[in-house]
């Protein structure tokens, strides 16, 4: 897969921006270094495009420039258009669905994740990356979960294998912040959650992941994950082919007070080992 690259690309505008308003202002970098109280190497890297800057400091060059949210909003675009071309398809579509579905075969979903869950699969996923790279990704990730916030949010209805509540991501302390932030989540009642149990045995969904948007048109966008790679499908019949193997995982899973109640077995069990 190809990395987005369409139109201007927003980290060179945030990184020109910061130099532009920093000479407006007649003030070299230790001088904004000091005047914001951040390192001047750091402010150095972010000016030449070697990091990412943080969403804090984006924040305090807007406050300080009296920019409004121009770095804030300039962050955000280099972040959509640093992902892959079917991840890129989620950023766009995702905010406007009025229906999210998602299987997952082994981790918890994207839209479910505590930031130390997130943290802790993108440092084993990628370790070459940097730590900004990662704290970049996590962000992203977190932000995603504003569209709960929307005064009508989508409806949301995630199938969770048995394997993403078992395996230990991060340790024990880490799982027992993840289900109890599940089913925190499952509270409203846009959420909907069912778990897929072992004894289901093989279903069509083996080894993948795949999230359906049914958008305010009525029309349905499919993307699906595997290992290494990942595309979207958006043509009635292919949406149909997938809507179909979600629909028999679905019938599959628990019900949702009985997968619920899984969850809460499985917390348990994190808290009396986190709590040895």
């Amino acid at each position: 897969m190809e990395l987005i690259n369409e139109g201007p690309d927003p980290a060179d505008m945030l990184a020109r921006h910061m130099r532009q308003f920093r000479e407006a202002r007649e003030l070299s970098l230790r001088g904004l270094a000091s005047a914001l109280t951040y390192q001047y190497g750091y402010l150095g890297r972010v000016e030449r495009r070697e990091q990412v800057p943080s969403e804090a400091l984006c924040a305090a060059l807007d406050r300080f420039f009296g920019t409004v949210d121009l770095f804030r909003d300039l962050l955000e675009m280099a972040q959509d258009t640093s992902t892959r071309d079917y991840g890129e398809g989620i950023f766009r579509n995702e905010p406007r669905a009025e229906r999210i579905q998602v299987f997952t075969s082994s981790l918890i979903p994207g839209l479910f994740q505590t930031e130390e869950y997130a943290r802790t699969l993108f440092r084993a996923t990628a370790p070459w990356e940097a730590d900004e790279e990662i704290e970049r990704r996590v962000t992203a990730r977190m932000r995603r979960k504003r569209i709960f916030e929307r005064e009508e949010p989508p409806f949301f209805w995630a199938i969770v294998d048995e394997a993403g509540l078992k395996r230990p991501v991060g340790g024990s302390r880490c799982m027992r912040e993840q289900l109890a932030s599940i089913l925190r989540e499952c509270q409203p009642q846009h959420v909907t959650v069912q778990v897929l149990p072992f004894g289901q045995g093989v279903h069509p969904m083996m080894g993948g992941s795949m999230s359906l948007l049914t958008l305010p048109t009525g029309s349905s966008l499919a993307y699906t994950e595997s290992f290494s790679s990942g595309e979207s499908a958006d043509s009635p019949r292919e949406v149909f082919k997938l809507t179909q193997r979600f629909d028999v995982v679905r019938a599959k899973a628990l019900p949702e007070a009985e997968s619920l109640d899984l969850i809460r077995t499985y917390l348990k069990d994190y808290e009396d080992a986190a709590d040895s």
